[in-house]
């Protein structure tokens, strides 16, 4: 399975979208939707806000590994 590196995230607020290229070597806790300014946070249970919010999972889920370890 190839890794994917970016993500389409969907502000909940106001449902703006737009791809983001997501970190190899870390967790992104925090997104600021471009459009509502809106702070997005991971859902409990999720360990960033690509897992939350995003159409692709991060990097470390989409190898299998623990995220943010």
């Amino acid at each position: 399975m190839a890794l994917i590196s970016s993500s389409t995230i969907t502000c909940p607020k106001c449902t703006f979208s737009k791809t983001e290229v997501m970190p190899t070597d870390s967790c992104q806790f925090f997104y600021e939707c471009r459009n509502c300014k809106a702070v997005l946070t991971p859902i409990e249970g999720d360990c960033c806000v690509f897992c939350s919010y995003g159409d692709i999972k991060c990097p470390p889920i989409q190898l299998n590994k623990n995220c943010c370890s």
